[in-house]
C-alpha cells in the first residue's frame, strides 16, 4: 500500500485532515491549514486557485493522487484537494513526498 495515502488515512482518522474545495480554502485562510494536497486529476482552475492561495499564505502545496485515491483514503467519494492540520502529519507527509520527486 501507498505510504502517501495510508498517512492520509491516518491523518483523516485522527481528524486532522479537510477535504473539499470550500474547507480546504477556509483552512488556509484562517492558518489552520499546515499543508495542501491537491489531486494530480484536478482542473487547471483549481490547481492554480490553491497554488495563488498557498503561495500567498505562505502553505506548502503538493500535487498527488488521483480524485478517487484522496477521497477513498479520507473516507469520502472523491476529493480534489485537501488540507492537513498538524505539523507532525506535514513532516511526515512531506517526508514521502520529497521521496518521490
Amino acid at each position: 500500500m501507498d505510504k502517501i495515502l495510508s498517512m492520509i488515512s491516518l491523518a483523516t482518522k485522527a481528524g486532522k485532515t479537510v477535504g473539499g474545495e470550500f474547507s480546504v480554502e477556509k483552512a488556509v485562510k484562517t492558518g489552520k491549514a499546515h499543508m495542501v494536497i491537491v489531486s494530480e486529476e484536478a482542473s487547471d482552475n483549481t490547481k492554480k486557485k490553491f497554488t495563488n492561495m498557498c503561495t500567498y499564505y505562505n502553505v506548502p502545496i503538493y500535487y498527488y493522487g488521483t480524485k478517487e485515491e484522496l477521497g477513498h483514503y479520507m473516507g469520502k467519494e472523491f476529493r480534489a484537494s485537501m488540507a492537513v492540520l498538524d505539523s507532525g502529519f506535514r513532516n511526515a507527509l512531506e517526508k514521502q513526498l520529497k521521496a518521490r520527486r
